[in-house]
């Protein structure tokens, strides 16, 4: 197959195609008239490639993928190169987890201060007997139809 039929059926453009073949991701095998020839080996890498890629594994690292094809193997992910480049991507996935998971704990704690400071604030806003209710500098301003600021 060409390179337009090759691209479409692995759902990629001809570009990236071109790109992981100057990466040496994809072999260049060419035809009499110059045109290149792909076939459904290659549909396979590049449908690895692109699976690969999804997980968030660099294109550098779908080599030992690409090589485990190549060699005849049934599935990308059955050789020990392969493997290692999973584990790599969990520990790093793992990382990225525990400084979020940080991050998180830090919002939740800032909110709850700013809670808990907001509260204070309003416990100790009590407006004067008949004077209006104080406003947040921050709340939109009432509207002329309403001057309250209440709503209907």
């Amino acid at each position: 197959m060409r390179i337009g039929e090759l691209a479409e059926r692995a759902g990629t453009t001809t570009r990236t195609l071109r790109y992981y073949e100057s990466l040496g991701l994809l072999p260049a095998r060419r035809t009499g008239n110059g045109y290149r020839a792909y076939d459904e080996d290659d549909l396979r890498l590049v449908r690895e490639i692109r699976t690969l890629r999804d997980f968030g594994i660099g294109l550098e690292e779908t080599r030992p993928f690409l090589e485990c094809l190549r060699s005849g193997h049934p599935a990308g992910d059955s050789c020990p190169a392969s493997l290692q480049v999973y584990r790599r991507k969990l520990a790093e996935l793992d990382d990225c987890i525990a400084q979020l998971t940080g991050v998180r704990r830090r919002v939740e704690e800032q909110l709850g201060q700013a809670e808990r400071a907001r509260a204070a604030l309003e416990a100790e806003a009590t407006a004067p007997e008949g004077a209006p209710e104080p406003r947040c500098a921050l709340a939109p301003p009432p509207s002329l139809d309403d001057p309250t600021g209440e709503g209907d």
